[in-house]
């Protein structure tokens, strides 16, 4: 028996011939054809998590009646899925519209992407359909409707998609600003540590009061010296540091 999100109706008079093609699962869009009769598996709109889609059956009968699984008007029930579809893309278009960060369009790409799969597959379906029943109105009028509403899909996927390519290239151009100005910053920190490098490790080695038992070191000049010694170290060093490879 068909799974629950793939039910036949109790009150439906399918031929055997269509029972017996129909699985457990709802399976791929289809349509099946027997003794001028029509019966169509087509899938709800999938939400972008499913792992499993939502079967809905349209028949067309012996008498050229229209019904359908889910309980709407038969002559509409067509145009009326591919309305759903195109609401659902009218809420992806508004946020495609308000997004700006590469984080907020990925969302969108994995709704957009087995919605749009889906809406192909229901074009395609309803164009077979048209073929196999010339004479139908209504697979007429959703079948153009369905490759509007699946062009519009595909074209909201390739914005989007080109939208998040140049977000992530202005992240990245911002990131490599904010990574050459610390490199920068850094490089400043590093002259200014090589200038007095010198002078700490003097510092470090007599001390500044340059011992003042000893009998040299009565005057300025020992530390005059100490102060010359240790600049020039340091200029020679960030002039090392500071050259380009």
């Amino acid at each position: 028996m068909p799974s629950p999100d793939f039910a036949i109706p109790s009150i439906w008079q399918l031929p055997d011939e269509f029972r017996r093609r129909l699985g457990t699962t709802v399976g791929r869009q289809r349509l099946m054809v027997h003794e001028e009769q029509l019966l169509l598996v087509a899938h709800d709109v999938p939400e972008a998590s499913e792992r499993r889609r939502r079967g809905l059956l349209f028949w067309r009968d012996a008498d050229k009646q229209w019904h359908a699984s889910n309980g709407d008007p038969g002559e509409v029930a067509l145009s009326i899925l591919v309305e759903k579809y195109s609401k659902r893309l009218e809420q992806f278009d508004a946020a495609e519209v308000a997004a700006l960060k590469s984080t907020e369009y990925l969302p969108l790409l994995e709704g957009l992407t087995p919605l749009g799969r889906s809406a192909r597959n229901l074009y395609e379906l309803l164009a077979e359909a048209r073929r196999a029943v010339p004479d139908c109105r209504e697979l007429i009028d959703a079948r153009d409707a369905a490759y509007e509403m699946s062009r519009n899909a595909e074209l909201l996927y390739q914005d989007a998609k080109n939208a998040m390519d140049i977000a992530i290239i202005r992240q990245a151009e911002e990131q490599a600003k904010s990574s050459e100005q610390m490199s920068v910053a850094s490089h400043r920190l590093n002259l200014m540590a090589a200038i007095f490098f010198p002078l700490a490790t003097l510092g470090g080695i007599f001390g500044t009061t340059l011992t003042d038992g000893w009998s040299w070191s009565q005057t300025a000049a020992p530390f005059i010296l100490f102060l010359i010694v240790g600049l020039i170290s340091g200029a020679i060093l960030v002039g090392f540091v500071g050259k380009k490879a």
